[in-house]
């Protein structure tokens, strides 16, 4: 097969995969997509009505119909094993089948119905805990999250309010009671305070922690007393914090959690349950489940911006000139103007979603920031948003010299930390706008760019590798995804490259090198070397290897110029095979939520797909310039499937 033959099939699929996702685009004209179901989600929202029909003063239960869809998808959904995961296509956990034992448990009761899932879900928890008392439930439960309470909190209040864990007021003491009343605090002091949970789950904090202390109050009588005096004020301070739309990060969970944690504790008819119930309601989808947040619309409508026009600043682009500039109105009109409620997150940043309950985030911000120089006309208004946007990251920007998520400073705990795929984003968007900034600023991007990229030489695993913070392989050892990590990391050091900063190559050379030996015989990438396949996954990793490829030309030896461009030949062929195939818009659960939650989100894989798609085509691979390279890629084709009829 000729490389004009290549070139061929490649332009073809990239015209489709472009096609489609442009086809994919809301009404008014950015990205919304859709988010998998989630029996997490749904366990916890059934569990939520459950008990404010439980603790409410009306006689007629209110929430039936939501509650029995929810169980009926719940028991169609579960897997053969006996478990559930936190999506259709994953593998069962401890977390989410107790969680959903516990719906059953609050929900059916002994109801005949789900006789058999209940059944199912206790042999499958006894497997792993070895048994469904608590004893040995709980135990096996905290252990998933180690010192980390974010989550391994609310589940075993979960299942006391369930009466999954015995008889109450002793179910509760099975449940950690989490220092509610610290939230009474100045904000200011959370971080020194070291909060046993992450920065964005102060809801759950006070609401868990208000149930705990209303069901099993404290034997020591100055913490009870403390507690019952700041009962008031942390219910004032949850209010404050509760988005206008009453879901919470407009995550199912953590909003399921503090309604029925208010239920619990005597506060069903409290503002705050109320607009939480109603935000379950809103969102349950037809089919009776409801998926882990409600969408992730400004972050898939960045990718797509990013994926669709390329490494260009203008021109090769499918999107037509109205649609770039209602965007990029869309884009700035996203970003936060004041400071966050929730958060107390300055001006300049965005979230990953338009929807009321977002929070400002590292890596939405860059991916905005990208997106938004990428939409042409850079006018006062998109440089005034870029100028607040750049501000924003640099003042977010740890010690360490790392990208946090939400908050600088929060460090003990996983999401709360430095982490390298964000910090290499932010990089990208730093070094996009540094040219359209006022010389002080453009020093600022200097100083915090140098600080680092010597913490992405810090955290480099010796393979070569680097472990993102928000996507991960549910088949990989300890969830890890380092070929996301990797590839993210590859592309910020080569545009930093390009953009004429100074750097060691050792990194990136080792990272391409980790790259192709992680590539399957069949020519894609899993999340670890030696995994299943995935699209997004393969198209993470290619689009990786073509921009270092388009830009730098081949490695730095014969051996792995030839190694690269067979690993860029083979990859380019498996992937426009999916997309001939119409395999390509499958999506697999990479994505990593808050407390370690799976998802899936359908315009991933299209979405990478594309990005891909179009490094491959600028690629000196795909594009041969000698009779060296030539001969090279014959070798390499060599060993590939011929072309489907």
């Amino acid at each position: 097969m000729s490389h004009q033959e290549i070139a061929a099939r490649l332009e073809a699929a990239l015209t489709k995969a472009r096609r489609e996702l442009l086809d994919a685009r809301a009404p008014g004209g950015h990205w919304i997509g859709e988010l998998s179901c989630s029996a997490l989600s749904t366990a916890t929202a059934v569990c939520a009505l459950a008990v404010v029909d439980k603790y409410s003063a009306r006689q007629a239960p209110r929430f039936m119909r939501f509650i029995e869809r929810g169980l009926d998808w719940l028991a169609e959904h579960q897997n053969a094993d006996g478990g559930w995961g936190d999506t259709t296509g994953s593998v069962s956990n401890i977390s989410t089948t107790t969680l959903c034992w516990a719906a059953f448990g609050i929900a059916a009761g002994e109801s005949r119905n789900y006789r058999g899932a209940v059944d199912r879900a206790e042999c499958w928890i006894s497997n792993r805990a070895g048994s469904t008392q608590p004893a040995q439930l709980v135990p096996a439960v905290i252990r998933r999250y180690g010192t980390d309470r974010t989550f391994s909190v609310p589940i075993l209040t979960t299942c006391a309010l369930a009466g999954r864990l015995g008889p109450a007021p002793e179910a509760w003491r099975w449940v950690l009671q989490l220092p509610f009343e610290l939230a009474a605090c100045p904000h200011q002091w959370f971080a020194a305070l070291r909060l046993p949970v992450v920065s964005y789950a102060l809801p759950a904090l006070i609401a868990i922690g208000q149930a705990r202390h209303h069901h099993l109050p404290s034997r020591n009588p100055a913490a009870r007393l403390c507690r019952s005096l700041a009962r008031s004020r942390t219910l004032d301070v949850l209010t404050s914090i509760q988005p206008e739309s009453g879901g919470f990060l407009e995550a199912t969970p953590l909003t399921s959690f503090v309604a029925m944690s208010l239920a619990g504790a005597g506060q069903v008819e409290h503002p705050v349950t109320t607009k939480a119930v109603e935000f379950l309601i809103t969102t349950a989808r037809p089919d009776g489940s409801w998926p882990i947040d409600t969408n992730l619309a400004t972050w898939v409508t960045t990718l797509s911006v990013n994926a669709l026009c390329g490494t260009t600043l203008a021109g090769a682009t499918s999107l037509a000139l109205d649609g770039r500039r209602s965007l990029r109105e869309w884009l700035v009109a996203q970003q936060y103007r004041k400071e966050h409620p929730y958060t107390h997150a300055a001006p300049g940043g965005w979230a990953w979603t338009d929807l009321p309950g977002g929070v400002p985030d590292a890596d939405d911000t860059a991916g905005a920031l990208l997106a938004l120089r990428r939409l042409d006309e850079i006018d006062d208004r998109t440089r005034a948003a870029a100028r607040a946007g750049v501000k924003w990251l640099l003042d977010l920007q740890n010690r360490d010299g790392g990208i946090p998520t939400f908050c600088r400073g929060w460090g003990a705990l996983p999401f709360d930390r430095s982490s390298p795929d964000l910090t290499a984003h932010t990089l990208r968007a730093w070094a996009a706008w540094r040219g359209e900034l006022a010389a002080e600023m453009q020093s600022q991007i200097d100083r915090a760019s140098a600080r680092a990229v010597r913490y992405l030489a810090r955290t480099q695993r010796e393979d070569g590798s680097w472990v993102p913070l928000w996507f991960g392989n549910q088949s990989a050892p300890e969830d890890e995804n380092p070929t996301y990590g990797t590839s993210r990391v590859a592309i910020a050091l080569q545009e930093l490259a390009k953009h004429g900063m100074r750097l060691d190559k050792s990194p990136l050379r080792k990272a391409v090198q980790w790259l192709v030996k992680a590539q399957n015989a069949e020519g894609g990438w899993s999340g670890f070397a030696g995994g299943p396949a995935s699209i997004e996954e393969t198209a993470l990793a290619l689009e990786a290897l073509g921009s270092v490829t388009a830009e730098n030309g081949t490695g730095e030896t014969a051996e792995e110029s030839r190694a690269l461009q067979s690993a860029l030949l083979r990859g380019a062929l498996w992937l426009t095979r999916q997309v001939e195939d119409g395999n390509w818009k499958n999506p697999s659960p990479i994505g990593f939520y808050f407390a370690k939650l799976w998802y899936f989100e359908k315009l991933y894989p299209m979405i990478f797909t594309v990005a891909a798609l179009s490094r491959l085509k600028r690629s000196v691979i795909l594009t041969p310039k000698s009779t060296t390279l030539s001969c090279a890629a014959t070798l390499a084709l060599g060993e590939l499937p011929p072309q489907p009829k």
